[in-house]
């Protein structure tokens, strides 16, 4: 039975108010360790936050930092709260935060990608639990004055809230647009599991299955998953889409198929069907998820990069993916199928397993990575590395 439970409204930030965003350092302030202003409610469970960058100078950056990024957040979370490290790492089903890779110029320079010191950069952080957003809170009242990004690290000129704090219930009680259409822009690659496979596709059902994961998960106001995607099923329609697929090595190994653009979404009041739930309900979801959308991105990586989400038509701010991601994205597919294949008598996701690590570690050795700097992204002994990659080169020839 869907069953929404109003929460008691005590404690919680009036939407009314507008959280204060102030950019870090004035000019006569330290720069050693710029913060925000992160006023919000303990109570507040969800908020995004941009950080404005700057390269110490020109610096080559490998094709897969985004999982430098992603170990560079996990150690600061480890520095200052090693329970919530703890919590993040393995504790639960859905990962409660999102990062998101380098918005701004990155040029592709030989084998690597390019920053360049005059240059800004951006990055996008979102927590989806209270735990997560609580720490970033203070966090950010004393950050650290650069990411050490490998052989590239980058200043932190400024930080400040684009998404504002807010909680699940508030995102539940507000009313939905009278037209009832819903935009949405995905930035970077979205992918979904189907089947064992990538699915580049924003059917509305995976879509909406995507939130409603997270949603159930860090929310105290329970859904019914099945009786929901059964009304988006009916009741969704795609209006129009500005899509394109893309390949993108993402994650720690292997790679994704998937799709970056706009689409517009619509719900139909006509169905063949009698649905058995109450369909003011599921219209109140519907735009539910849809605010959700930009805070806890959409598919599957997302804590690397994948699946950055906007509400809006913003197909203009699409950033193209590099030649060279693209050719690694390539090369590690390419190898992950001729490892599988020689290994098709193992059955089962061990196979693929192995074939995607293999692929990922000797596609990485050919673009010029060090066996240690694979390890160390990978989280694996060195020795595996090695031995992994001397196995892949022989299984070649």
């Amino acid at each position: 039975m869907y069953c929404p439970i109003p929460l008691s409204t005590k404690g919680y930030v009036n939407r009314t108010q507008k959280p204060s965003t102030v950019m870090a350092y004035p000019k006569k302030r330290n720069r050693e360790h710029p913060s925000v202003n992160s006023q919000w409610s303990t109570e507040s469970e969800l908020v995004g936050l941009e950080f404005e960058l700057t390269a110490t100078d020109n610096h080559t950056l490998y094709p897969q930092y985004t999982i430098g990024l992603h170990a560079w957040f996990l150690d600061q979370v480890r520095n200052t709260n090693p329970e919530l490290s703890q919590y993040l790492h393995d504790g639960q089903s859905e990962k409660a935060f999102t990062i998101s890779g380098l918005s701004g110029s990155l040029m592709t320079s030989g084998k690597n990608l390019q920053l360049q010191g005059d240059r800004l950069y951006h990055w996008y952080v979102t927590g989806l639990s209270r735990p997560v957003v609580q720490w970033l809170g203070k966090w950010t009242q004393n950050l650290p004055p650069r990411i050490e990004l490998r052989n590239a690290p980058l200043t932190i000129n400024s930080c400040k809230v684009f998404l504002e704090a807010n909680t699940y219930e508030q995102l539940w009680e507000q009313q939905s647009p009278k037209t009832g259409n819903l935009k949405l822009s995905f930035l970077s690659p979205t992918s979904f599991r189907h089947k064992g496979h990538h699915l580049p596709l924003p059917i509305p059902v995976n879509l909406f299955h995507s939130y409603l994961r997270r949603w159930n998960d860090f929310s105290d106001i329970k859904c019914d998953r099945d009786l929901f995607l059964e009304w988006v099923d009916e009741f969704v329609i795609l209006q129009r889409h500005h899509l394109q697929s893309v390949k993108v090595a993402a994650g720690k190994r292997g790679m994704v198929t998937g799709f970056t653009g706009a689409i517009e979404l619509a719900t139909s009041q006509k169905s063949k069907t009698k649905f058995s739930g109450n369909i003011q309900q599921q219209q109140q979801l519907f735009y539910a998820l849809g605010q959700l959308a930009p805070y806890c991105g959409t598919g599957h990586k997302t804590p690397f990069g994948l699946g950055q989400t906007r509400l809006g038509w913003l197909v203009e701010d699409i950033q193209p993916i590099s030649t060279i991601q693209q050719i690694l994205a390539d090369r590690i597919l390419e190898l992950t199928e001729i490892f599988r294949s020689q290994r098709r008598r193992t059955g089962g996701n061990r196979a693929t397993d192995i074939a995607e690590t293999w692929a990922t570690i000797l596609a990485r050795r050919e673009l010029g990575e060090s066996l240690q700097a694979i390890a160390t992204d990978l989280e694996m002994p060195y020795q595996t590395v090695k031995t992994y990659a001397k196995l892949a080169r022989r299984a070649l020839n």
